[in-house]
């Protein structure tokens, strides 16, 4: 180190590791501002020697155990299925072995896939799976907790083939409105004469309040896709929800209601796929809807679905596409 005295103050000069490194040069106006800037210029290139920029982190050997604890702390724990998420996420790190996560590899995880898929589990299952895990990576990826790439980038969800929508023929639902109506159950006829009328999932309109029932509409929240929506109803069913609700006690209009609700579709004579028992509802709502002549669009905002391609589902039932169909199919040109 060299310190002189000039004419405008004391200039400093130095190289911070010797000959060949940096040379530093400054003017201060007195001799201890000289030596405090030296001092703090060379532990300023220590400390960045030290950490040694140009080397490789150090491997990251954290299980997903431990992974799916971080991303419980700082992400998981914010979503409504909470302690749901995060047990089928250690599951699914229990099943692959508990690997570190940068060891976890795409091959390995789709051999335990299909085992899983040979043990009964169903495309959808394996899909959400997949969406679980791959969601967490990414998560901590961006929130810098972990810095290598997402191991699972890359594999494809399982084809899922396109479930049977059942949906209820006016007699079917005169039917089940008959055997609701006498269920011991005070509350099942009511709710379902909703979900048939705005197509809301039985436990949207289970989970009416009187405040949510106003101006002759229903608003629904809290809802599968977090967003609220409100639907409009009929002035009679409007009044009969109101006089239903002055039987009840407290803010909620029903009480859990589902179980009833089974036992009284298992007294009619209606046949439905495997798991759409309160579901058919919602499903007979949308296509009555667009048999009808409703405009798609219309009913992706009744429904509350965030994908037009949920929607589309329901399309076919429209009466200008079915004239088409017969009208332009290839028999119809034959005399």
């Amino acid at each position: 180190m060299s310190i002189k005295k000039t004419s405008t103050g004391y200039e400093v000069r130095f190289r911070v590791n010797g000959r060949g490194s940096r040379e530093y040069k400054k003017v201060f106006s007195t001799k201890s501002e000289c030596e405090r800037f030296q001092r703090y210029t060379i532990a300023q290139f220590e400390t960045q020697s030290d950490q040694k920029p140009w080397l490789d982190k150090p491997k990251d050997n954290r299980r997903l155990t431990e992974l799916v604890e971080l991303w419980d702390d700082t992400h998981g724990h914010f979503l409504r299925d909470a302690k749901r998420r995060k047990n089928k996420l250690l599951m699914i790190a229990n099943e692959l072995g508990n690997p570190a996560g940068s060891n976890l590899t795409r091959l390995e995880y789709t051999r335990w896939r299909t085992q899983r898929s040979k043990e009964g589990k169903s495309p959808k299952t394996l899909n959400n799976d997949l969406s679980y895990m791959s969601s967490m990576f990414n998560t901590l990826i961006k929130a810098e907790e972990i810095h290598y790439p997402n191991p699972l980038a890359g594999i494809d969800n399982v084809r899922v083939p396109e479930r049977e929508l059942s949906y209820l023929t006016p007699e079917q639902i005169t039917e089940l409105l008959a055997a609701t109506k006498q269920s011991d159950n005070k509350h099942v006829y009511l709710i379902t004469k909703i979900s048939l009328s705005t197509g809301a999932r039985w436990g949207e309109a289970e989970g009416l309040t009187v405040q949510r029932v106003r101006n002759n509409q229903v608003s629904f929240t809290d809802t599968k896709s977090g967003k609220n929506r409100s639907v409009p109803i009929s002035p009679d069913l409007f009044a009969e929800i109101h006089e239903h609700a002055k039987k009840t006690r407290g803010n909620n209009i029903f009480t859990g209601s589902i179980t009833s609700f089974r036992r009284a579709l298992a007294r009619t004579t209606i046949e439905l796929p495997k798991g759409q028992a309160a579901h058919v509802l919602r499903h007979t709502f949308a296509s009555h809807f667009m048999m009808n002549g409703g405009n798609i669009l219309t009913l992706q905002k009744v429904l509350g679905h965030s994908d037009i391609k949920m929607t589309m589902r329901y399309a076919h039932l429209a009466p200008d596409f079915l004239e088409e169909a017969t009208r332009l199919n290839p028999l119809s040109t034959i005399k």
